[in-house]
């Protein structure tokens, strides 16, 4: 890749976690001239003042070479729904619980940053969602998901792919993941893990109240549509784990394969398993 010449910045919620990392990033993008852009957000979080090769208060702009994201996979996932489309590639470090999308952890940070600042980095393309229905449209990086409301009984969805109604499940809820975000709350609900490279969605249940309720895979080109069953009950709608709409009984929403809407920075040769043994397998091993 070309060495950047400028770059958003993203950070977590927790500032004292991630100062020494700012300081050092700016350092080295002073070093490098690259200009860094933290928006007022990002700012304010971190007590900014003006110094050379940093913009403050700066409005996301998606014509900048680069985003350098510390955080975990929630301040990534953001970071990736932003610049969706662009190409702009989302350098992240991990400062959060799993970091599966982080291209370096937290002890790598400067040697991440050098690189970076380099151009020595490849980049991956990411596939999204993208979710519509009468309430809205948006995109997904990891999943799109249906739950009950609280206090409310079960939810009752029915699922086809076009006019083709494969199923209708009392559940908890219901998920769509992108390979990407297979390993997330798919993954939870006993979904397959779907590698980066493969195409396709894939629909898992929460708490169906079933014994033949099964994951699907759904090929890439095909429309996957959730429809609210329920003759009263609403259900909520999240796309990646951050809340967008309520589904009326009776409403639907569609589900679509989108190639080529995040691009994640990777350094390394660490494959996609051994990514998934190191992230998954350290977890179940910790007390």
């Amino acid at each position: 890749m070309n060495p950047p010449r400028t770059a958003t910045v993203f950070t977590h919620r927790r500032p004292a976690d991630t100062a020494d990392a700012v300081d050092k990033l700016i350092e080295l993008a002073r070093d490098a001239d690259v200009v860094l852009r933290f928006d007022p957000e990002e700012t304010a979080k971190h007590g900014l003042t003006p110094v050379g090769g940093v913009e403050l208060d700066a409005p996301i702009d998606a014509d900048v070479d680069i985003c350098f994201v510390l955080g975990g996979d929630g301040t990534i996932l953001g970071a990736l729904r932003t610049y969706a489309g662009t190409g702009v590639p989302v350098f992240a470090v991990n400062f959060g619980e799993v970091g599966f999308l982080a291209t370096v952890d937290r002890d790598q940070a400067a040697d991440g940053f050098r690189r970076a600042f380099a151009g020595d980095f490849d980049v991956l393309s990411l596939p999204g969602i993208t979710a519509s229905g009468a309430r809205g449209q948006w995109v997904a990086m990891n999943d799109v998901s249906m739950h009950r409301q609280p206090g409310k009984r079960v939810a009752d969805l029915a699922y086809a792919v076009g006019s083709d109604e494969i199923g209708r499940v009392r559940c908890d809820g219901l998920v769509v993941a992108t390979p990407a975000g297979s390993t997330g709350y798919n993954l939870a609900n006993g979904g397959p893990v779907m590698a980066w490279g493969v195409t396709g969605l894939v629909v898992s249940f929460i708490a169906p109240h079933s014994l033949t309720a099964r994951a699907l895979v759904v090929a890439p080109q095909d429309v996957l549509v959730v429809h609210n069953r329920s003759r009263e009950e609403p259900v909520d709608v999240t796309v990646d784990g951050r809340p967008v709409c309520v589904l009326p009984a009776g409403e639907q929403i569609e589900a679509r394969f989108t190639h080529d809407q995040g691009t994640l920075a990777q350094v390394g040769d660490a494959s996609f398993y051994l990514r998934l043994r190191e992230k998954f397998g350290r977890l179940a091993s910790a007390p």
